[in-house]
């Protein structure tokens, strides 16, 4: 069978089985991790904080981190804390001149912003984890457990949770070096899987034990399911070819040029980071709520609708903001301007277009065209676990119909697919498809 040669075809090449090798090893010791409550905490009291991560927003921050958050794991507060740095870092890319200047000064620059974002990373987490702290304590004593009080239990725990986001941070970083595909998107996705064998037979057990449909229903969830997955795949591969032809030059007595090539140009250019950045902002109001109970305050009374993930408010403003965002990170990953100069110092031109300001003018319309429905089409899939969970899906199982977990399996699973095939074929062997090629994201979240 194909699977199976390709399979030895692929432990054949020493480089990658090494590499596969490595990745597997390093996201154990991520899952390990994440299994190991924190120094003083007893795992057996922890039933009302996994009852409070079981869904809603808790849900979401638990299933990025793994199960850890729920754990009261020394790596709880997993990799969200540098999202969120990332997120600042780049917006300021747009707003202050300084890190524009960086962005334009190659690897050293870029070593600069990823210095900056770390510094950024652990003031969040400093400020996060007394935070996590506070709402673990909460939970405990609705339980009927106590966690150990006192100053340096909170400052001990606060450096451990920021050392072990930090580990994390460094994990990621091992396995886009030395293993298979970007490291950070890869531990996102493992947290994600693992939660998705309890999330499918939980909603197996409710359909047979409820008298739900049954068989039935469970077969059209998961054929919905693959629909919606497809839809996701398409959304990230799609692009719009623009026509460039070259001109023709002679050097010696051979030519060069003359033939027509193309631009390809992504219908969703900023991949799944509109929705990762959206949801990052909408973790706020957990955090300005400080993980409490206190029902009586005014913010309490603001900010609640925003944790409900299937109410309407959170919903629409999430949509706006994926699409906003959607704008914001095409604008800064595309740039027209740079694209035209390129295309006339090879002698590029496309046809019927003046080269130059003209060039660049026509490229950003056609983005701007494309960008529109690619964003709607993000913000439908972000928000499509809420209408599963309207007919009657369970809320775990539910969020692997759309939204960040649904992208990040596909964009994940792609782009590492399409590094494997690549060592493939640059040893000779055939590709993982018959039909073609492999195509990712052209890109890492990070």
């Amino acid at each position: 069978m194909r699977a199976i040669d390709t399979i030895k075809n692929i432990w054949k090449i020493e480089d990658l089985r090494k590499r596969i090798t490595l990745t597997f090893l390093l996201i154990l010791v991520y899952r390990f991790l994440s299994v190991i409550s924190l120094p003083g905490i007893d795992p057996t009291a922890l039933g009302k904080l996994q009852e409070q991560t079981a869904g809603g927003i808790m849900g979401l921050l638990d299933m990025f981190s793994g199960g850890a958050f729920s754990n009261a794991s020394i790596v709880a507060l997993g990799i969200m804390p540098y999202i969120s740095a990332s997120i600042v870092i780049q917006l300021l890319g747009i707003a202050i001149p300084y890190f524009q200047k960086l962005q334009r000064e190659g690897e050293s620059g870029r070593r600069k912003i990823n210095q900056y974002t770390r510094y950024l990373t652990i003031l969040i987490l400093i400020l996060q984890a007394p935070a996590y702290l506070v709402n673990l304590n909460i939970q405990m004593r609705a339980g009927g457990a106590t966690m150990p009080a006192g100053l340096w239990f909170t400052v001990s725990s606060t450096i451990i949770l920021a050392a072990g986001s930090m580990f994390v941070l460094w994990l990621g970083e091992r396995i886009t070096d030395k293993g298979v595909g970007n490291g950070i998107s890869f531990i996102i996705m493992v947290g994600i899987i693992a939660r998705l064998p309890q999330s499918f037979t939980q909603e197996a057990i409710s359909r047979f034990s409820e008298s739900s449909g049954g068989l039935i229903m469970l077969l059209l969830e998961t054929i919905a399911l693959l629909a919606v997955i497809a839809g996701a795949i398409l959304l990230v591969q799609g692009t719009r070819r623009i026509p460039v032809q070259y001109a023709k030059q002679m050097v010696g007595n051979r030519q060069f040029g003359g033939a027509r090539q193309y631009i390809p140009l992504k219908v969703n250019a900023a991949n799944v980071m509109p929705i990762i950045f959206a949801q990052a902002i909408m973790f706020i109001p957990v955090s300005i709520l400080g993980f409490g109970n206190n029902t009586e305050s005014w913010l309490y009374k603001i900010f609640t609708p925003l944790t409900d993930i299937n109410g309407f408010w959170y919903n629409f403003i999430n949509v706006v903001l994926i699409i906003f965002f959607t704008y914001l990170y095409t604008a800064i990953t595309i740039n027209p301007k740079q694209m035209a100069e390129d295309l006339k110092r090879n002698n590029g031109f496309i046809p019927g277009i003046k080269p130059g300001k003209k060039t660049a003018e026509y490229i950003d319309e056609i983005m701007s065209r494309i960008t529109l429905p690619g964003a709607v089409f993000l913000a439908l899939v972000a928000v499509m676990p809420a209408f599963a969970h309207l007919f009657g899906i369970q809320q775990g199982f539910a969020s692997f119909f759309g939204g960040t977990s649904l992208l990040i399996l596909v964009g994940v699973v792609l782009d590492t697919l399409q590094q494997v095939e690549s060592h493939l074929l640059m040893r000779h062997y055939d590709g993982l498809l018959k039909s073609g090629r492999i195509k990712g994201r052209s890109g890492q979240m990070y």
